[in-house]
C-alpha cells in the first residue's frame, strides 16, 4: 500500500510539473546507446547546463533531461542530443541511419567524452558519416564566443591524460551537426 501511494504521489508530481513547462522549452536529450558504455554517466551535468541556461539565456528551458533512444519518438521530436560515457558505443543499422537522417535534417549532437568512448565514438560516427571528417574547432569559431569568451578554447575537464582538451566538429553546408568534445 505504501508502494501505491508513494507512486500515486511521484505520478502527480510529474504531471504538475510537466505542465509548467510551455510547448517550445528548450531541452536536451541524452542518448541512450548500447554497446556497454556507461550512457548515464554524469547524471548532474545536463541539469546543471539546464540551470544555467535557464538563468543566463533569453530562453525558456525545460529544467529535466529528456532520454532516449535512437530512433524513438523522443529522439525523433528532439533538436538538441546529447551523449557521454566512458566506454563502448555501439550503434545498429537502423540507429546509424536514423542519426545520419536526424542530424541531417537540423538537430545537433553534442557527445562528451567522459574517458574511454573515443575510438568507439568515432568509429560509429564514422559508419553515420563515412564521407566527412572531424575538424577541429578553431578559437574564433562562434562557440568560443557566443555568451562567454573562452580565448583559449576548450577548458580541460578531465586529466586522465595530459593531451590538451579538443573540441571536434562535423558539418553539414558549414552548419556544425555533432561536437565532439574530450
Amino acid at each position: 500500500m505504501k508502494f501505491f501511494i508513494l507512486s500515486i504521489i511521484l505520478i502527480s508530481k510529474s504531471f504538475l510539473f510537466s505542465e509548467n513547462i510551455p510547448p517550445g522549452a528548450f531541452s536536451i536529450t541524452r542518448i541512450h546507446y548500447g554497446g556497454g558504455g556507461d550512457w548515464y554517466s554524469d547524471p548532474s551535468s545536463l541539469p546543471n547546463l539546464l540551470e544555467y541556461l535557464s538563468d543566463h539565456a533569453n530562453l525558456t528551458v525545460n529544467p529535466i533531461e529528456k532520454r532516449a533512444k535512437i530512433g524513438d519518438d523522443i529522439f525523433s521530436q528532439s533538436s538538441y542530443l546529447y551523449l557521454t560515457g566512458h566506454g563502448n558505443i555501439n550503434f545498429n543499422e537502423e540507429e546509424l541511419q536514423s542519426l545520419r537522417d536526424h542530424l541531417m535534417a537540423g538537430a545537433f549532437l553534442h557527445a562528451d567524452d567522459n574517458f574511454g568512448m573515443d575510438k568507439s565514438f568515432r568509429r560509429e560516427m564514422k559508419k553515420v558519416f563515412p564521407e566527412k571528417d572531424w575538424v577541429e574547432l578553431p578559437l574564433e569559431h562562434p562557440i568560443f564566443n557566443i555568451y562567454y569568451k573562452f580565448p583559449n578554447g576548450l577548458p580541460k575537464v578531465h586529466e586522465h591524460e595530459k593531451n590538451p582538451p579538443q573540441a571536434l566538429g562535423l558539418f553539414n553546408e558549414g552548419k556544425l551537426m555533432v561536437l565532439y568534445t574530450f
